[in-house]
């Protein structure tokens, strides 16, 4: 900027509140003569888009006078709580949280409607702010879709100078499929429990209401369990390269089913069976047909491990552990995995599935499996998590198919669509590459509801993003894999098909960033995208 000498004192003031303008976003020093107003975020640039907008009126200012309003109700209150602790730290504002009925403010409201049990309204005129919904999960959504409306400097924790304006208008929404997940692998590298935390916060921003724990594999297990505690003290001793692993005790599990309940998300924990248990069989002897226990596994090779089918000790083994995990997963779904048991025969397979299945519902959960569980006989009620390529013979994609047509729930986590371990391109540092480069257009152009053929629509119960972790270690390696993709995968479980559109979505995408940069977020500038710049 040219530096003018003769600048009055007057000047100076005005220049000065340009300066806090341009901080807010409202303002681009350069060559403009004039200020310009701040421009709220208008309410169809949220990620997940919303099912309708209507724009309309002026927009309402949260100003020092701004409290938080809730119904008479421990939870609604709670996520009035939750707002707040948002809102203060940047705004500096008290926002006190409180019943009173008073005029104006944020407005966190349960009402008769046809919200279902997720969906909400979100009116904003300049006399306030109001989220309405038939349920809790659903005014939390609400509250997601509101801290995308302010500037994204809400998102610091000391104050900023705003201002803080939500666009006047009426948003309706509620969500296309009721499973919408990510998958974490902790297994073949663990991460802590305030890891999980910080990812587990991260899905509750784009609605995502399903944490998928990949808590067992090879390289190790994760979850403490009484009745045969050398799985984890020894087989999570290890990960993928030497490292020393670890695993969660009882009561950290229990911490982060408990945290992710309160963003409004399931735990869906996953014990990988029969193939892909190696840290079990080297930590058990007698889970090996030979009775001798291999050593610990630190590679990434996967197919070569198995449970001993023929063995009744086997359905011991997962009777308890089942039944352990059961009792600590408030949650509807038991993962039993079932992937890639290359070292199982096709009979045995069907067999350890039949016995195990019915375990499972014995301890009132239903089953979940990757999709070569349809190869088997899916118990009634079991969900198949697709997760194929493009390319996978029709003869799979038709058995799949079938067992949907025979009323098998489907989960689509298409490898060369949705894992989000994939590598973006040839250059990126983190991944692998074995269902080819995944770049953000890919990942995000495509429609659950036709993906599959011959799968009824009706069987698509919803999309999961899966993320393995086999070149993860920190949270800035998580953070590096799933964004920009994750938010792509939220949106296609979230919105209305018609709202998807790759030259729209990629423009509220790159919106996203400075709201990340806010939070201290990894994440990858990919060349798809147009960022705003620095």
């Amino acid at each position: 900027m040219r530096r003018n000498h003769s600048t009055t004192p007057r000047t100076t003031r005005i220049l000065g509140s340009l300066v806090l303008l341009a901080a807010a976003g409202g303002f681009s020093l350069g060559a403009a003569p004039k200020a310009q107003a701040a421009v709220p975020t208008p309410l169809d640039r949220v990620v997940p888009a919303p099912a309708s907008v209507t724009p309309g009126g002026h927009p309402y200012r949260i100003t020092w006078a701004t409290g938080v309003h809730v119904d008479d109700s421990t939870e609604v209150r709670r996520i009035g709580t939750y707002l707040a602790g948002i809102l203060r730290p940047s705004t500096g504002y008290r926002l006190p949280v409180g019943t009173d009925q008073g005029a104006g403010g944020i407005r966190l409201h349960l009402a008769q409607g046809d919200f279902g049990a997720e969906g909400y309204r979100l009116h904003s005129d300049p006399a306030g702010v109001t989220i309405t919904a038939s349920a809790p999960a659903g005014l939390f959504h609400g509250v997601q879709t509101l801290r995308q409306l302010l500037p994204a400097a809400v998102e610091k924790k000391t104050a900023q100078p705003g201002p803080w304006q939500i666009a006047g208008g009426t948003i309706e929404d509620r969500p296309r499929y009721s499973y919408r997940g990510a998958m974490l692998d902790v297994s073949r590298h663990f991460f802590t429990v305030a890891q999980v935390k910080r990812y587990i916060d991260q899905l509750a921003m784009y609605k995502i209401n399903e944490l998928h724990l990949h808590l067992s594999d090879d390289q190790g297990w994760r979850i403490a369990i009484d009745s045969w505690p050398r799985l984890a003290t020894y087989g999570g001793s290890t990960e993928v390269g030497g490292g020393k692993g670890g695993y969660y005790t009882k009561a950290e599990y229990r911490d982060i089913v408990s945290y992710a309940a309160s963003r409004y998300l399931e735990v869906v924990p996953e014990i990988d069976m029969p193939g892909h248990t190696n840290a079990a069989l080297a930590s058990y002897a007698q889970l090996n047909c030979d009775g001798v226990a291999p050593p610990l596994y630190t590679g990434t090779q996967v197919g070569f491990s198995s449970l001993c089918v023929p063995k009744e000790v086997t359905y011991d083994f997962a009777d308890d552990v089942i039944r352990e995990l059961a009792a600590l997963t408030p949650g509807r779904y038991l993962h039993i995995g079932g992937d890639e048991a290359h070292s199982t025969s096709h009979t045995d397979y069907v067999k350890f599935m039949d016995r195990v299945q019915p375990i499972v519902a014995g301890y009132g959960k239903t089953v979940i499996g990757w999709h070569q569980l349809t190869g088997a006989h899916p118990a009634k009620g079991a969900l198949a998590q697709y997760w194929g390529l493009d390319g996978t013979s029709a003869t799979e994609k038709a058995q799949v198919a079938a067992a949907a047509q025979n009323g098998t729930g489907l989960i689509l986590s298409p490898a060369d669509r949705l894992y989000l371990d994939m590598k973006y391109t040839s250059s990126t540092r983190l991944g692998t590459k074995w269902a080819g480069y995944v770049e953000v257009q890919r990942s995000y152009d495509w429609n659950p509801g036709n993906y599959l053929p011959g799968a009824p629509a009706s069987a698509i119960q919803g999309v999961e993003a899966p993320l393995w972790s086999e070149t993860l270690k920190t949270s800035a390696d998580i953070e590096y894999m799933a964004f920009p993709r994750l938010p792509g995968a939220a949106e296609l479980a979230w919105s209305p098909a018609a709202t998807h559109n790759w030259n729209t979505y990629k423009l509220r995408l790159a919106a996203q960033a400075p709201r990340w940069d806010a939070l201290g977020m990894s994440y990858y500038r990919s060349p798809q995208v147009p960022w705003p710049k620095s």
